[in-house]
């Protein structure tokens, strides 16, 4: 097996377990993690899943280098069925996942480990993380996503830096960008991670979804496009038994006015 998969509560770790070959992702990790995602959403008992890597060296050195020579020494067509169609669709899974994905990124994470990263949700970084875009040295840009959302999160001209250069950058320096929300030190990163994701389950799924949703789906969209995008996922929500106990409980139990300073 090329995954672990350990539970806490209503919190599902995913470890990929290729720790030899720095969890690099071969074709049967890709589907092997596509299917567990399937399998966490389909249980509701389920309400987030933390993403990490197997040691400390790596959260992904990338995509397996033999398997992805093989597919492009099979010309462009299968390339771009195996490698493109195949990293595209886990990223975007990922990203539009409707359960919180927070990646606990242990180690170094490279091309494809970089962007799982960036499609994810929320990120959390061991300070000794590492993160690279290096497929410029293969030859080819990133495949898996990387040249779109990279910029999205740290702006044009830090990602053309890192996907131009293929030169690592640091957790702190991740961090501060926005590539993930913070840096903690190795032995904090997974029970970090974790509390935050019970931090989120707190809510109502329902309401964590359609957060999830109207976020992903509206943020490259123009304000007023959003706008919509946000009123139609309020509008689902109204019906829902988290907005009926929601307010019940603010209504029981309405918070006192703050004291005003003299």
């Amino acid at each position: 097996m090329t995954l672990r998969i350990d539970r806490d509560e209503s919190v599902v770790t995913i470890t990929l377990d290729r720790e030899r070959k720095l969890n690099a992702l071969d074709y049967p990790t890709i589907d092997a993690l596509l299917a567990s995602l399937d399998r966490v959403e389909a249980d509701d008992s389920v309400r987030a899943v933390v993403l990490t890597g197997a040691g400390h060296r790596a959260f992904s050195a990338g995509a397996d280098i033999p398997a992805l020579a093989g597919s492009i020494a099979g010309g462009p067509e299968r390339a771009l069925r195996e490698i493109v169609r195949r990293g595209q669709a886990l990223t975007r899974r990922i990203e539009e996942f409707p359960k919180p994905v927070i990646v606990a990124v242990n180690g170094l994470a490279y091309g494809a480990g970089c962007e799982i990263t960036e499609a994810a949700p929320l990120a959390i970084a061991a300070e000794h993380a590492t993160f690279a875009k290096p497929e410029i040295s293969l030859g080819f840009p990133p495949p898996f996503g990387g040249s779109q959302r990279l910029p999205r999160h740290v702006g044009r001209k830090r990602a053309l830096e890192m996907i131009l250069t293929g030169d690592p950058v640091s957790a702190r320096c991740a961090e501060r960008t926005g590539l993930v929300n913070a840096a903690v030190p190795a032995d904090e990163l997974l029970p970090s991670a974790i509390e935050l994701a019970k931090r989120i389950t707190r809510h109502a799924p329902t309401a964590v979804a359609a957060c999830l949703r109207a976020v992903t789906r509206g943020v490259n969209l123009s304000v007023d496009e959003g706008l919509a995008v946000e009123a139609a996922w309020f509008a689902a929500t109204v019906p829902t038994d988290g907005v009926r106990r929601g307010l019940r409980r603010f209504l029981d139990h309405p918070a006192r006015p703050a004291r005003k300073s003299l």
